[in-house]
């Protein structure tokens, strides 16, 4: 990128795909400030922003035996697999498999059941917020462990903040119920089959969800046992 543009500019790719559907955008600057100046001395450096890029096989390890068997059982079912995972990504040691939502709940039976795979533990559901990620903006992260292999991987998936719907896997993995009322309660992803999906920390009248990279910071009062703590960004003047 050229540094004739913009001091600190952040220019989104989404749009364009220039650099495929794992760009979400390019930064030039030290902060990302546009139009102000940047005066860190790093105005020249220029930077590309990616979500989880594909690996290619072979993965290493243990990591293509657990590719491989699930694609096996995906095609005993009749699926392509490539229909089925959209990507898989190995980043700091760690197998992650990104899954198309629509087939999550399949994907996990398997490898809970199969005796090749036995990931008989999830450990809950992480909810992530990329704005950037046109199409894909909200993300459900699943880390599962075999307690017969002595494995550890991560399922993910993603659904559009227009339609942020995922479906429940608390009927293959029960002990994500809170889990997916968390995430739901904190970023607004709606888990479709779940038994009984409301809010966990925020109040049942509560409107937004409160960590989405899109609720407003401050301005809002807390009400705690009968005393009300002011917003943070009227709770003193450091002028």
């Amino acid at each position: 990128m050229s540094d004739d543009s913009d001091d600190g500019a952040l220019e989104p790719l989404s749009e364009a795909g220039a650099l495929g559907p794992d760009v979400v955008r390019r930064v030039q600057g030290m902060w990302g400030v546009k139009g102000s100046g940047d005066t860190s001395g790093f105005t020249g450096l220029a930077r590309t922003e990616t979500v989880a890029e594909p690996s290619s096989p072979p993965y290493g390890g243990w990591f293509d035996d657990v590719v491989a068997v699930l694609a096996e059982l995906l095609t005993a079912d009749g699926l392509d697999p490539d229909d089925v995972v959209e990507k898989v990504v190995v980043e700091n040691g760690q197998l992650v498999v990104f899954v198309a939502r629509e087939h999550l709940v399949r994907v996990a039976r398997h490898l809970r059941d199969d005796q090749d795979l036995r990931f008989e533990l999830c450990l809950g559901v992480c909810g992530v917020h990329y704005p950037q990620d046109a199409g894909r903006e909200l993300h459900g992260y699943y880390p599962l462990f075999s307690i017969t292999h002595n494995r550890y991987m991560a399922v993910e998936t993603t659904c559009p903040e227009d339609d942020p719907r995922i479906p429940s896997i608390v009927s293959v993995y029960p002990g994500d119920d809170w889990h997916e009322r968390e995430a739901w309660d904190l970023l607004g992803i709606v888990f479709e089959g779940h038994p009984g999906l409301t809010r966990t920390a925020m109040p049942d009248d509560w409107i937004g969800h409160p960590q989405r990279k899109d609720y407003p910071l401050g301005g809002i009062p807390v009400e705690y046992k009968g005393a009300v703590v002011p917003p943070p960004d009227t709770r003193r003047d450091y002028s």
